[in-house]
């Protein structure tokens, strides 16, 4: 799942409203000195960026027109507590993690289980690669935690129906999430972004 998306799957990803995404998303490299110097310019109080000429934020409408995904919708939200994580891996992908901490799952068991699916692929093996190509996306850029190396299976219970995901407001979880992630990395006491 490195690379772009794979056409096979672009229906899936457009209507579930990731398309754009997947494909500006892939390969960007993350420059540590630029974001350093933008959280030392981050004001968590106003959640603004204090530069010399100015303050400026990130806003829906970035989110929006940058990665297209959805700032309509509903609010990504639901319970994050389950009974059986397995159970709902199994389920939503068609194969189950032996290690899953706290709902969490590696991204490298998601890069290994879902191979792109080459023409000879079967439908279904299609359709259980685009909800994992998803949660990759949002585990590794969109919403990563601080491993960036484990994904919440809580976004994937939100990928079930590719219609009704298209129907969240993902672009909004996202901008919270970076509000989230820029303030507390401001904390002084903070030894890793």
């Amino acid at each position: 799942m490195a690379g772009p998306p794979s056409p096979l799957i672009e229906n899936y990803l457009r209507e579930a409203g990731f398309w754009q995404v997947a494909t500006i998303g892939r390969g960007c490299k993350l420059d540590p000195k630029l974001i350093s110097a933008l959280i030392e310019r981050w004001r968590p109080e106003t959640h603004t960026f204090h530069l010399p000429y100015g303050e400026f934020t990130i806003t829906l409408e970035d989110v929006h027109l940058q990665l297209g995904l959805s700032v309509d919708g509903d609010a990504v939200t639901g319970s994050v507590h389950s009974a059986d994580w397995g159970e709902v891996c199994y389920e939503l992908l068609g194969a189950i993690l032996d290690n899953i901490n706290g709902g969490r799952i590696e991204m490298g068991w998601l890069r290994d289980k879902f191979p792109e699916p080459d023409d000879d692929s079967i439908e279904l093996e299609r359709i259980r690669y685009a909800p994992a190509y998803i949660f990759e996306i949002i585990g590794d850029y969109l919403m990563p935690d601080l491993s960036r190396n484990l994904v919440h299976l809580r976004w994937l219970l939100k990928l079930v129906d590719f219609r009704a995901a298209g129907e969240f407001s993902w672009g909004s979880a996202m901008l919270a999430t970076l509000y989230r992630e820029m303030c507390g990395a401001t904390r002084p006491n903070k030894a890793k972004i």
